[in-house]
């Protein structure tokens, strides 16, 4: 090679490499401003919209009072935005307030009190640092004062039919007691007797007016904000079709009289498996079940189309309708709703 032709393959490579050098830096720079102009159109976080007037078990909240209104701002706006955890709780409230809405209605409990359940354990059998167990967070004692059987062999806690038959029992004496559903709810959280001392000490028989705990400060307006996004989740930017929910599980019953000593024998002759047996009895705490003279339990069973989703979504009316759209709105996906 030439000392010309050297000089040329030189200068051509120098002259390639400063190109790309260039490139990528003006590339760069041309990527970061995108993005950050990408970020500002679509990193977008609106105030929640608080309505002109709202109940709770037909009883006002004060929403003209300032610390009333921004309680209830701060709980839509943690509900609202804390995504993965609010479809969670609408996707189980298709399935669970089917059974709890009518127990409610049968004993006179006003139906808002479902929203309670929703808050206590994001209406899972869940146990907590206190050991309040189940979808109505009993403790032991206070499930056994209200009708429920704890033992180890059996803890009606997770029986949701049974627990929320109990709370019943419990919301209706905290009624009689403060002669309000919204202490009544308070309660709940904070004890009947509590609540009965600082209505006496502040001279005050309105939640809204008492000066309380953090937490039961929060108590109500956590119910509240669950309650105005279930109603309208379309509102709060939920937008849930009906085959994302969880279906309401369907089940035939069997009463046994006799004790069990062995549940997964149990379950296989009754064609199902231990899994199965324990995922509709969670109130099955061990693998044997005795049973006293004179009385007797009732275990249920999945029927066909309550264990394959294929199954359960054939019995699903209207699919892809989007719970709470505006009748005339488009959806996301494009189809008018």
């Amino acid at each position: 090679m030439t000392k010309k032709n050297l000089f040329l393959t030189t200068a051509i490579a120098v002259i390639a490499a400063l190109g790309l050098f260039l490139c990528f830096q003006f590339t760069g720079q041309d990527t970061d401003k995108q993005y950050r102009e990408e970020f500002r159109a679509n990193n977008k976080a609106f105030a929640v919209e608080i309505p002109g007037s709202l109940d709770f078990a037909g009883e006002q909240v004060p929403l003209d009072v300032f610390f009333s209104r921004e309680s209830l701002d701060r709980e839509l706006m943690v509900n609202t935005y804390w995504h993965s955890n609010t479809i969670l709780l609408l996707k189980r409230s298709a399935r669970y307030f089917p059974v709890i809405e009518p127990i409610l209605k049968k004993n006179g409990v006003p139906d808002d009190f479902k929203y309670l359940a929703l808050i206590e354990s994001g209406l899972m059998n869940t146990v907590s640092p206190s050991n309040a167990t189940g979808f109505w967070q009993f403790l032991d004692k206070t499930g056994k004062q209200y009708g429920l059987e704890v033992t180890e062999q059996v803890d009606e806690r997770y029986h949701v039919v049974k627990s929320t038959e109990a709370a019943c029992r419990y919301l209706k004496a905290a009624y009689a007691e403060l002669n309000n559903w919204t202490l009544a709810a308070a309660s709940y959280n904070a004890g009947q007797g509590r609540i009965s001392r600082e209505t006496a000490r502040q001279k005050k028989q309105d939640y809204y007016d008492l000066y309380l705990n953090a937490e039961t400060s929060r108590y109500i307006f956590r119910i509240l904000a669950l309650k105005l996004i279930s109603e309208n989740p379309a509102g709060y930017g939920f937008y849930l079709r009906n085959k994302d929910l969880y279906l309401p599980l369907t089940t035939y019953s069997v009463r046994v009289d006799t004790s069990i000593t062995d549940l997964v024998n149990f379950a296989a002759r009754n064609n199902v498996s231990y899994r199965i047996l324990k995922e509709f009895n969670p109130w099955l705490r061990s693998d044997q079940l005795k049973v006293l003279p004179g009385k007797s339990y009732t275990l249920d069973f999945p029927d066909k189309n309550s264990i394959h989703y294929s199954r359960m979504m054939k019995l699903v009316k209207d699919p892809d309708f989007i719970r709470g759209a505006p009748a005339e709105s488009v959806s996301p996906w494009g189809s008018r709703k």
